[in-house]
């Protein structure tokens, strides 16, 4: 099965060779076919299973032959970073159509954004309370969108958006098409799809379980010696690319201090960040300059990077759901990964629903010569000892600190 199949423009096709694409992935030998034929279309998959491609390209093959100027397909997702990906796969897989992408989002100028809606872009990729805020202001016309896409949908419930999403699909067309995409099937998804889709085609790739390419380890812990089991925890452990769950920005910040002050390459991605500096910290993880990248659920779900090697949970997601959609992260493109959980006590009735949801237990782990009975962390001893300095680098700087983990990373 090649792309040709699906005889895209050769505008279309060239984008496609440029990036290498060789064959469809499963989402996108389902759903390619049922987005250009005009159908509503109910996608469920994993992250990294090529779900944006599966919506961009039929979307591109749509708007070549239509007018310009004005605004035509508009995508909404969770996300900052999501959103800037999704516009980069549009503008690398339409750069030979004249078709124009841009973003909306909060944390940076509303100008250049009032100009994109009002005819620079055919296609919007939106974060919900930001385009609401310019259709407050009048600086945003929908009425000539003919496709919406509801990208990680699930997510977008999770952090509070569905207001905002009533609202913005409330301005839609009646004639419209509708995609929604979602890596969890939670009822109130279910819900949504019956309200805003019509006839939806239902394409769902896998159980929605992690993969199997990954191993899960649970390591328990008391909470106060949560940060020096980490600590110990990746000494012991072959170098690689780590990112690191935590439940709180708060939480994810200081951690990226732990890290560095350790000597580690770590940044972190949490909502007090400016959009720059989320950038950064982002654009170091995948390329390499930095091993550790610690973040919220809500930061993460926007990172699409295939050489994860770790995935680690200094905190517990509160749903198997989220437990599944982190450890998606690793074990990609035909790789093996490994998933490490960090448990207390209190955390027991989160581990027997996500092991009903692996259908297995996950095997319990502890790290010999740890002190497990330890009644301070060492960090707080160090900090009392040597003062409280700030880290010898800001979190996100690309001159973080060097170890022996770099040295060590698997190629």
């Amino acid at each position: 099965m090649s792309f040709e199949q699906f005889r895209f423009d050769p505008k279309i096709a060239e984008g496609v060779r440029a990036q290498g694409f060789l064959a469809p992935t499963p989402i996108q030998a389902r759903a390619i076919p049922k987005v250009l034929e005009g159908r509503d279309v109910l996608g469920l998959a994993q992250t990294g299973t090529g779900k944006t491609a599966a919506f961009a390209l039929p979307i591109l093959q749509r708007l070549l032959g239509g007018p310009r100027g004005r605004l035509r397909a508009l995508v909404l997702a969770p996300t900052r970073e999501l959103a800037e990906q999704t516009h980069a796969a549009f503008c690398q897989l339409g750069r030979a159509t004249g078709l124009r992408s841009a973003t909306v989002y909060g944390g940076v100028s509303m100008r250049p954004q009032q100009q994109a809606l009002k005819g620079h872009a055919e296609i919007i990729v939106a974060c919900p309370g930001r385009l609401l805020d310019h259709l407050n202001q009048g600086s945003a016309d929908l009425s000539q969108v003919e496709v919406v896409v509801l990208d990680e949908a699930d997510q977008m419930l999770d952090m509070g958006f569905l207001p905002d999403m009533r609202r913005i699909m409330a301005r839609l067309p009646l004639r419209r098409q509708t995609l929604l995409f979602s890596a969890t099937m939670p009822a109130q998804i279910r819900a949504l799809a019956h309200e805003w889709l019509r006839e939806p085609a239902t394409v769902q790739i896998g159980e929605l379980v992690p993969v199997t390419t990954v191993s899960h380890y649970l390591y328990p812990v008391k909470e106060h010696l949560k940060t020096d089991l980490l600590l110990e925890l990746v000494k012991r452990t072959a170098g690689g690319s780590v990112l690191v769950f935590t439940r709180t920005k708060h939480r994810a910040k200081r951690l990226d201090q732990r890290l560095q002050k350790a000597g580690h390459a770590a940044a972190s991605l949490q909502g007090n960040l400016s959009q720059n500096r989320r950038k950064q910290a982002l654009d170091g993880f995948r390329e390499g300059k930095f091993d550790f990248l610690v973040a919220t659920d809500i930061a993460a779900r926007g990172i699409d990077v295939s050489q994860i090697s770790h995935v680690i949970n200094f905190d517990i997601p509160n749903t198997p759901e989220a437990y599944t959609h982190r450890i998606g992260r690793t074990g990609r493109a035909a790789r093996t990964g490994d998933a490490f959980t960090l448990v207390t006590e209190q955390d027991a009735q989160m581990v027997k629903l996500i092991e009903r949801r692996l259908g297995r237990p996950i095997e319990r782990r502890r790290l010999e010569g740890f002190d497990y009975h330890r009644e301070q962390p060492l960090a707080t001893a160090q900090d009392q000892q040597h003062g409280h300095g700030r880290p010898p680098h800001a979190s996100g700087s690309p001159h973080g600190g060097r170890n022996r983990w770099r040295g060590r990373r698997r190629r």
